[in-house]
């Protein structure tokens, strides 16, 4: 057996480093999330240290005159003389923090209403997917929009307000592969034998469907990631002291023809790993789903 399975693992990390794209795209995210974890070793200068004798500078490289430092700016500073560098690493982890958090209990959430669902069918359906029709009628950022502005801002009140229908898209996914996994041969062999509802869940049918429900955490990571920055861009989600690549943007609007670094550089992170999320997903998905199409 375990000469059966060595096979499968060379093929898949064959197939990945063959797909130039999502190898450039998971390479790539590696870098930025091992600089965001270890921002101190890639730094010297604190998120919140002002200097306004260095305000608005420009990207240089030339070394900072503040007592102690001779690192440069070497993406600028913003309006209070703050490194937009070193902003950028301490605010990525509020950004990764609320988009994993998020997507991760929402995630589990809806993976077990969805199991539920499709496994008992009848009103454990209906009332769970009524929910789902319910909270899933409205765009995200709209309800999470609507609660932050009732809880106020900040980053607990924007994790709870995004958490609200955060579980939709995951239940109706697993709802969905669990209804064609119920009929099999294998879930209908587990009731021959007596096994209890809790061991056909998560004996026989999670496992068939982790390979979607990864592909769906992947792509809402991504999803929750930019509207984190959405929320505190209009105002509503983190808040200063603290800052996230969207609060950066926010603050730096109105120094854009100014001092464009302080917009550019957060925005282009943004797109950045969202995009890279997107193709790891994409690559997920076009890999382990079966009516993939492959060129």
């Amino acid at each position: 057996m375990e000469k059966s399975k060595k096979p499968k693992k060379t093929s898949l990390l064959r197939r990945f480093r063959h797909n130039k794209p999502a190898l450039f795209a998971g390479v790539l995210l590696i870098i930025i999330l091992t600089m965001i974890l270890f921002a101190p070793i890639f730094t010297n200068f604190g998120p919140a240290k002002s200097d306004l004798a260095n305000r608005l500078t420009g990207p240089t490289l030339e070394a900072s005159k503040a007592v102690g430092v001779t690192q440069p700016h070497i993406l600028g500073t913003d309006q209070l003389g703050r490194d937009i560098y070193t902003r950028l690493l301490y605010g990525g982890r509020v950004s990764l923090n609320v988009g994993f958090t998020v997507a991760t209990i929402g995630g589990i959430l809806g993976v077990i209403l969805g199991m539920l669902a499709g496994y008992f069918g009848g009103w454990t359906d209906m009332i769970i997917m009524r929910m789902v029709d319910v909270w899933a009628s409205s765009p995200t950022l709209l309800i999470a929009l609507t609660f932050v502005m009732i809880l106020g801002p900040g980053q607990k009140n924007l994790i709870f307000a995004l958490l609200i229908n955060s579980w939709t898209l995951f239940c109706r996914m697993a709802r969905s592969q669990v209804l064609v996994i119920r009929s099999s041969a294998m879930v209908e062999s587990g009731h021959a034998i007596g096994a209890s509802t809790n061991r056909i869940l998560f004996k026989h049918i999670m496992p068939n469907i982790i390979s979607p429900m990864v592909t769906t955490y992947i792509l809402e990571l991504a999803h929750f990631i930019n509207a984190e920055a959405n929320l505190s861009f209009l105002g509503f989600g983190v808040q200063p002291p603290d800052t996230s690549w969207g609060l950066m943007i926010g603050e730096g609007r109105k120094y854009l023809t100014q001092a464009p670094w302080i917009v550019i550089f957060p925005g282009l992170l943004i797109a950045t790993t969202v995009l890279c999320l997107n193709l790891i997903g994409n690559w997920i998905r076009d890999e382990f789903d079966p009516l993939a199409v492959k060129l």
